[in-house]
Protein backbone atom coordinates (compact mmCIF):
# COMPACT_ATOMS: atom_id res chain seq x y z
CA UNK A 1 0.00 0.00 0.00
CA UNK A 2 2.76 2.47 0.97
CA UNK A 3 4.72 1.70 -2.20
CA UNK A 4 1.66 2.34 -4.39
CA UNK A 5 0.94 5.63 -2.61
CA UNK A 6 4.53 6.75 -3.11
CA UNK A 7 4.42 5.83 -6.81
CA UNK A 8 1.17 7.77 -7.19
CA UNK A 9 2.53 10.82 -5.38
CA UNK A 10 5.71 10.73 -7.45
CA UNK A 11 3.68 10.49 -10.68
CA UNK A 12 1.62 13.55 -9.75
CA UNK A 13 4.65 15.75 -10.47
CA UNK A 14 3.52 15.52 -14.11
CA UNK A 15 0.55 17.71 -13.21
CA UNK A 16 3.05 20.59 -13.35
CA UNK A 17 3.78 20.00 -17.06
CA UNK A 18 0.59 21.71 -18.33
CA UNK A 19 1.38 24.68 -16.09
CA UNK A 20 4.76 25.05 -17.81
CA UNK A 21 2.98 24.86 -21.16
CA UNK A 22 0.78 27.70 -19.90
CA UNK A 23 3.91 29.71 -19.12
CA UNK A 24 5.13 29.12 -22.67
CA UNK A 25 1.83 30.55 -23.91
CA UNK A 26 2.42 33.56 -21.66
CA UNK A 27 5.86 33.92 -23.29
CA UNK A 28 4.20 33.91 -26.73
CA UNK A 29 1.74 36.60 -25.54
CA UNK A 30 4.67 38.67 -24.24
CA UNK A 31 6.49 38.35 -27.57
CA UNK A 32 3.36 39.47 -29.43
CA UNK A 33 3.03 42.49 -27.12
CA UNK A 34 6.75 43.31 -27.57
CA UNK A 35 6.44 43.42 -31.35
CA UNK A 36 3.16 45.28 -31.15
CA UNK A 37 4.98 48.00 -29.20
CA UNK A 38 7.85 47.96 -31.73
CA UNK A 39 5.40 48.39 -34.63
CA UNK A 40 3.84 51.36 -32.83
CA UNK A 41 7.24 52.89 -32.10
CA UNK A 42 9.11 52.56 -35.40
CA UNK A 43 6.83 54.75 -37.60
CA UNK A 44 6.93 57.56 -35.01
CA UNK A 45 10.57 57.39 -33.93
CA UNK A 46 11.42 60.76 -35.53
CA UNK A 47 8.36 62.47 -34.06
CA UNK A 48 8.47 61.45 -30.40
CA UNK A 49 10.41 63.26 -27.71
CA UNK A 50 13.66 61.73 -26.46
CA UNK A 51 12.20 61.09 -22.99
CA UNK A 52 9.24 59.24 -24.50
CA UNK A 53 11.62 57.13 -26.60
CA UNK A 54 13.65 56.26 -23.52
CA UNK A 55 10.49 55.35 -21.60
CA UNK A 56 9.38 53.11 -24.47
CA UNK A 57 12.80 51.43 -24.61
CA UNK A 58 12.68 50.83 -20.85
CA UNK A 59 9.27 49.20 -21.31
CA UNK A 60 10.77 46.92 -23.97
CA UNK A 61 13.68 46.04 -21.66
CA UNK A 62 11.12 45.26 -18.97
CA UNK A 63 9.39 42.82 -21.31
CA UNK A 64 12.70 41.17 -22.21
CA UNK A 65 13.55 40.66 -18.53
CA UNK A 66 10.13 39.18 -17.85
CA UNK A 67 10.57 36.89 -20.87
CA UNK A 68 13.95 35.71 -19.60
CA UNK A 69 12.42 35.12 -16.19
CA UNK A 70 9.65 33.03 -17.78
CA UNK A 71 12.18 30.89 -19.68
CA UNK A 72 14.32 30.38 -16.59
CA UNK A 73 11.33 29.41 -14.44
CA UNK A 74 9.86 27.10 -17.10
CA UNK A 75 13.00 25.12 -17.84
CA UNK A 76 14.57 25.07 -14.39
CA UNK A 77 11.33 24.20 -12.64
CA UNK A 78 10.55 21.49 -15.18
CA UNK A 79 13.99 19.96 -14.66
CA UNK A 80 13.86 20.29 -10.87
CA UNK A 81 10.32 19.05 -10.31
CA UNK A 82 9.21 16.99 -13.31
CA UNK A 83 11.89 15.45 -15.52
CA UNK A 84 15.34 16.09 -16.94
CA UNK A 85 15.26 17.65 -20.40
CA UNK A 86 16.99 15.38 -22.91
CA UNK A 87 18.82 17.35 -25.57
CA UNK A 88 20.87 15.65 -28.28
CA UNK A 89 24.62 16.23 -28.18
CA UNK A 90 24.56 18.01 -31.56
CA UNK A 91 21.75 20.38 -30.45
CA UNK A 92 22.34 23.75 -28.87
CA UNK A 93 21.92 23.64 -25.08
CA UNK A 94 21.52 26.52 -22.65
CA UNK A 95 24.65 26.72 -20.49
CA UNK A 96 22.72 26.86 -17.20
CA UNK A 97 20.30 24.05 -18.03
CA UNK A 98 20.57 21.28 -15.48
CA UNK A 99 22.66 23.44 -13.13
CA UNK A 100 19.94 25.57 -11.49
CA UNK A 101 18.50 23.93 -8.38
CA UNK A 102 15.37 25.16 -6.60
CA UNK A 103 17.34 27.43 -4.23
CA UNK A 104 19.35 29.01 -7.02
CA UNK A 105 16.19 29.48 -9.07
CA UNK A 106 14.53 31.23 -6.14
CA UNK A 107 17.47 33.66 -5.89
CA UNK A 108 17.52 34.26 -9.64
CA UNK A 109 13.79 35.00 -9.62
CA UNK A 110 14.28 37.44 -6.73
CA UNK A 111 17.15 39.16 -8.57
CA UNK A 112 15.06 39.37 -11.73
CA UNK A 113 12.17 40.92 -9.80
CA UNK A 114 14.57 43.54 -8.40
CA UNK A 115 15.86 44.28 -11.91
CA UNK A 116 12.33 44.61 -13.29
CA UNK A 117 11.33 46.79 -10.34
CA UNK A 118 14.43 48.96 -10.88
CA UNK A 119 13.50 49.60 -14.50
CA UNK A 120 9.91 50.35 -13.51
CA UNK A 121 11.13 52.79 -10.86
CA UNK A 122 13.48 54.44 -13.37
CA UNK A 123 10.52 54.91 -15.73
CA UNK A 124 8.57 56.53 -12.89
CA UNK A 125 11.48 58.84 -12.02
CA UNK A 126 11.82 59.88 -15.65
CA UNK A 127 8.14 60.83 -15.57
CA UNK A 128 8.32 62.29 -12.04
CA UNK A 129 6.56 65.56 -12.87
CA UNK A 130 3.38 63.57 -13.54
CA UNK A 131 3.59 61.38 -10.41
CA UNK A 132 2.34 62.62 -7.03
CA UNK A 133 5.06 62.60 -4.36
CA UNK A 134 3.04 60.29 -2.10
CA UNK A 135 2.85 57.69 -4.89
CA UNK A 136 6.56 58.18 -5.59
CA UNK A 137 7.30 57.44 -1.93
CA UNK A 138 5.35 54.17 -2.07
CA UNK A 139 7.01 53.12 -5.34
CA UNK A 140 10.39 53.53 -3.65
CA UNK A 141 9.22 51.67 -0.52
CA UNK A 142 7.94 48.73 -2.61
CA UNK A 143 11.18 48.63 -4.62
CA UNK A 144 13.31 48.70 -1.47
CA UNK A 145 11.18 45.89 -0.06
CA UNK A 146 12.06 43.80 -3.13
CA UNK A 147 15.75 44.67 -2.75
CA UNK A 148 15.86 43.80 0.97
CA UNK A 149 13.88 40.59 0.38
CA UNK A 150 16.22 39.47 -2.43
CA UNK A 151 19.26 40.26 -0.31
CA UNK A 152 17.84 38.37 2.68
CA UNK A 153 16.95 35.35 0.53
CA UNK A 154 20.44 35.29 -0.96
CA UNK A 155 22.07 35.66 2.44
CA UNK A 156 19.94 32.90 3.97
CA UNK A 157 20.70 30.64 1.01
CA UNK A 158 24.43 31.30 1.46
CA UNK A 159 24.21 30.46 5.17
CA UNK A 160 22.27 27.24 4.60
CA UNK A 161 24.59 26.09 1.79
CA UNK A 162 27.69 26.59 3.97
CA UNK A 163 26.15 24.78 6.93
CA UNK A 164 25.56 21.58 4.92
Amino acid sequence: MEKQLEKFLYATRWLLAPIYIGLSLALIALAIKFFQEMFHLIPHVFEIAEIDLILMILSLIDMVLVGGLLVMVMFSSYENFVSQIDIDENQEKLGWLGKVDAGTLKNKVAASIVAISSIHLLKIFMNAENVPSEKMFWYVVVHLTFVVSAFAMGYLDKITRHSH
